[in-house]
C-alpha cells in the first residue's frame, strides 16, 4: 500500500468523520433544546415569593395574571390533578426535579406548595432559561420597566396564552431554537450529504488532474510528438501518480533522444556511403572512357571498396552495441597482455609516419568483458591518438590500477578538440577539426570505444592537455 492508497483513506475517514460530527451535533443541539433543568437561583426564590403574596391575597386569578405577564420566563403552577395554571405542558424529567427538590428542602426554597384560599393547592417552580436575561430578576425589571408591552391577559383568554407559551429551555436552548426556526428537520442530512459531495469532488479533481495530464501526454505521444509535456500538472505532489508522470516524461524524452539519433545516424550513414560511391561510379566512367588508365581505376575501386567495407563493419558493431548491451562472452582479460599487444600493432603503424608510441606503469591484473570487444575499443582510442599526432609526435599509454579500477590513459600531441566538443567526439560520425584536419576516418571509433566501455561498466572521458594535445582515459573495472 502506498501513498495513493493512504490519501484515498484519509480524505474518505476525513469526509465521514466531518459528516458525523456535524449530524452528531445538530442532533446533540436539538435534544439540550427540549431538556427541561429547575431554576434553583437566589432570583427564582425570590419570583415563588412574590407568587405565593399574590395567591395568599389575590387568589388564583391574580396568579394566573402574574404568571401570564411574565411572557418568555413563567413560573408553573401545577394544581391537585397535576394539571399547569396556563395548560401548559411539563416534562417528566422537570417534574421529578422539582417534587425532589421539595422533598429535600433546604436553606432555599426553589419549589413551592401552596394553597390558595379555596383550598386548592399548586406545586410551583421555575424551568432554568438563558435565552433572555440572567434570570428572575431580569423578568421582573422587564416586567415593570416594560412601557409599551402588552397588558396582562384576562382569564378567559388563558387557553390562547397556552398555545403561544413555549417549553422553557436549558443553557443550550438558543442556538438550538435558531437552527430550529431557520432550518427545516432534514437539514442536517443536507449538509451531511453536501460535505460529502464537496469532499467527493475535491477529491476527485485531486486525483483526476495529474491523470488528465497523463491521458494527454500519452496522446501526444501516439501522434509522434515525444517532447516530455506532463511538466508542471502536480509534479510536486509526491504520490505514485507524480512519479508516474515524471517516468512518462523520462521516457518519452528518451524516445526522443534515440529516435534522433537514429536519424541522425540514417543521414550521417548515407551521406558517408554517397562520398566513396560517387568515387566507385567515376572511377568506373574513367576505365570506360580511357582503357589505357583502367590500372589506375581498378585501384581506385579497390580501395574505396575496402572503405566501403570497413564502414559498414563498424556499423554494423555500432548496431549491435546500442541493440543490446549484454556482452557476448565474458572472461577474464589480462590487461596488461592485451596493452602490450595493441601498442606493438599501433607501434609498427606509427613507426610508418615517423611517430613514437610508449608505455608507462605497469598493472597485472585482470578484467572481465568481451575480450573482441575490449580489444577494438582500446585499440580504437590509442590508433585515434597515433592518426592525430603530428611528425615525429609521441604517444603515451599510461596504466594506473587500484583494488577496483584499472585506468588506461592514452595521451598524445595533436591539435587537441574544442572544449565544446570533448563530449560530443563519442557520438557517431563526430570529426573535430573536419575541415583542417586532413584525417582519414568515419568518427565511428570513438563512439564504438564509448559503447564497449559502458557495456563493461566502466568509463570514458577526453580533457584537453596543457600545452597541446588530448588525454582520453579509460576506467574499466577489476574482475572479482
Amino acid at each position: 500500500m502506498g501513498r495513493l492508497f493512504w490519501k484515498f483513506f484519509l480524505s474518505i475517514l476525513l469526509a465521514q468523520i466531518t459528516a458525523t460530527i456535524g449530524i452528531g451535533t445538530v442532533f446533540w443541539l436539538r435534544e439540550r433544546a427540549f431538556t427541561q433543568t429547575l431554576d434553583t437561583s437566589p432570583p427564582a426564590e425570590f419570583m415563588l415569593e412574590a407568587a405565593a403574596a399574590t395567591l395568599k391575597h389575590g387568589g388564583r386569578d391574580a396568579l394566573r395574571e402574574l404568571v401570564s405577564d411574565t411572557r418568555s420566563r413563567s413560573i408553573y403552577a401545577l394544581d391537585e390533578n397535576g394539571s399547569e395554571l396556563l395548560g401548559r405542558s411539563v416534562s417528566p424529567e422537570l417534574l421529578t426535579q422539582a417534587e425532589r427538590a421539595l422533598a429535600n428542602g433546604g436553606e432555599r426554597q426553589v419549589v413551592r406548595k401552596l394553597t390558595d384560599a379555596d383550598g386548592h393547592s399548586y406545586l410551583m417552580f421555575l424551568p432554568r432559561d438563558s435565552s433572555r436575561g440572567t434570570g428572575p430578576m431580569s423578568e421582573l425589571r422587564r416586567h415593570h420597566n416594560g412601557a409599551g408591552e402588552a397588558a396582562a391577559q384576562p382569564p378567559d383568554e388563558a387557553p390562547a396564552l397556552s398555545q403561544q407559551a413555549r417549553p422553557p429551555s436549558s443553557p443550550g436552548r438558543p442556538l438550538a431554537q435558531a437552527l430550529e426556526r431557520r432550518f427545516h428537520p432534514l437539514a442536517p442530512v443536507t449538509a451531511a450529504i453536501l460535505a460529502s459531495l464537496l469532499f467527493a469532488a475535491l477529491l476527485a479533481w485531486y486525483f483526476s488532474r495529474p491523470i488528465r495530464a497523463l491521458r494527454s501526454a500519452f496522446e501526444a505521444a501516439s501522434a509522434g510528438d515525444l517532447t516530455p509535456r506532463f511538466g508542471g500538472a502536480g509534479s510536486q505532489r509526491g504520490d505514485e501518480l507524480s512519479d508516474l508522470g515524471r517516468d512518462f516524461d523520462r521516457m518519452s524524452g528518451q524516445l526522443h533522444m534515440l529516435m534522433d539519433g537514429q536519424r541522425r545516424l540514417l543521414h550521417d550513414v548515407s551521406h558517408e556511403l554517397r562520398s566513396p560511391l560517387a568515387r566507385l561510379q567515376a572511377a568506373i566512367g574513367l576505365a570506360h572512357q580511357q582503357p589505357d588508365k583502367a590500372a589506375v581505376s581498378l585501384e581506385r575501386i579497390e580501395r574505396e571498396s575496402i572503405r566501403m567495407d570497413k564502414l559498414v563493419g563498424e556499423l554494423l558493431t555500432l548496431s549491435r552495441l546500442e541493440a543490446s548491451a549484454a556482452l557476448p562472452v565474458r572472461e577474464d582479460i589480462p590487461i596488461m597482455d592485451m596493452i602490450e599487444e595493441i601498442a606493438g600493432d599501433a607501434r609498427f603503424e606509427a613507426e610508418q609516419c615517423n611517430r613514437s608510441l610508449a608505455i608507462s606503469g605497469c598493472a597485472v591484473v585482470n578484467v572481465r568483458g568481451a575480450p573482441d570487444l575490449l580489444w577494438r575499443a582500446i585499440e580504437n582510442v590509442v590508433r585515434n591518438a597515433v592518426k592525430h599526432s603530428p611528425d615525429g609526435g609521441k604517444v603515451d599509454i599510461e596504466l594506473q590500477a587500484n583494488v577496483e579500477w584499472i585506468d588506461i590513459r592514452v595521451l598524445d600531441r595533436g591539435p587537441g578538440v574544442a572544449p565544446d566538443d570533448l563530449r560530443a567526439i563519442f557520438e557517431p560520425f563526430f570529426r573535430s577539426n573536419a575541415e583542417t584536419n586532413n584525417v582519414d576516418g568515419h568518427g565511428l571509433g570513438l563512439a564504438i570505444a564509448r559503447r564497449v566501455v559502458d557495456a563493461h561498466g566502466g568509463s570514458i572521458e577526453a580533457v584537453n592537455r596543457e600545452g597541446g594535445g588530448l588525454s582520453v582515459t579509460i576506467r574499466l573495472p577489476l574482475a572479482a
